[in-house]
């Protein structure tokens, strides 16, 4: 990257069920630190809030949106033997909310990542319409509905890739914020259902390998927070803590950006990956 410029900001949100709205207080800080955001990334609800944001919605309305939302407004119950709940009302909610959007009409450049069922790998889309992008994203599979785009079957991108960092940075971001919403625990008082509940938070927030590749990594203090409670003050709860990762991390992030457009030469950020991701 040239030195006399400053770099592109990324965001990569990860998924994390009801613990979405903490995306939403980490918004408020960057924007309130004067912090730029040139392109964002987001899985499940990341993709939620991401999607969102970059649609225009601003930080009162994301609020708004973050309290509002529940198993409600968002889901359904499926006639399907792929699933036992479409997100269809998820689907018609954004529409309502932003319009019948396509990706690449976005004000700030967006991907909403997914997980092709069949191919067994993750998919950035970066086109087509949002509310459908998003739908899929956070389709957790046996037990919401997939989501067929473009002759594909579309499930929660969380299965291959929680954290999408390498989403971000292939739209071109130098510098990557990442926010973590599966922070794990390990409750060892509960026997084997502890140990089986952190291997699974395990292998979601390591899944595509984002925890390792962030040039900075938000993780609020969550851990052992309900992933499924959208009660209004579970929400607004999630809000602070967001607020609160952001707000401790914002000096280190503006020092970072700033020091990428010294007058002086920085080497790339290399990612390697095994095999070429489908982009979409």
């Amino acid at each position: 990257m040239c030195s006399n410029k400053r770099p592109k900001v990324g965001l990569a949100l990860s998924g994390g069920v009801a613990r979405g709205p903490v995306h939403v207080g980490v918004l408020t800080v960057l924007e309130r630190e004067g912090i730029p955001i040139d392109y964002i990334a987001g899985t499940s609800a990341g993709s939620i809030v991401g999607g969102a944001y970059c649609a225009g919605l601003e930080i009162p309305q994301l609020r708004k949106l973050a309290v509002d939302s529940g198993w409600r407004t968002m889901a359904g119950l499926a006639r399907s033997r792929h699933g036992l709940v479409s997100f269809y009302k998820m689907e018609q909610m954004l529409l309502d909310l932003v319009g019948d959007l396509d990706i690449r009409d976005l004000a700030i450049p967006f991907t909403a990542v997914v997980t092709d069922m069949n191919r067994g790998c993750p998919v950035f889309l970066r086109y087509g319409r949002l509310a459908t992008a998003v739908r899929a994203s956070c389709s957790v599979p046996g037990v919401v509905t997939p989501v067929e785009i473009d002759g594909h079957l579309y499930c929660d991108g969380g299965v291959t890739d929680n954290l999408p960092v390498d989403a971000v940075r292939a739209m071109g971001a130098d510098y990557v914020i990442g926010v973590d919403l599966f922070v794990p625990i390990y409750r060892q008082r509960l026997g084997i259902m502890g140990a089986a509940a952190a291997a699974i938070e395990l292998l979601i927030r390591n899944a595509g390998g984002g925890m390792t590749q962030a040039d900075c990594l938000i993780e609020p203090a969550i851990a052992g927070h309900n992933y499924f409670n959208f009660s209004r003050h579970k929400s607004e709860q999630y809000i602070a803590l967001g607020e609160a990762a952001a707000t401790s991390m914002a000096p280190a992030i503006k020092a970072a950006i700033a020091g990428m457009a010294a007058p002086h030469t920085v080497a790339p950020h290399v990612v390697s990956i095994a095999a070429p991701l489908p982009v979409l």
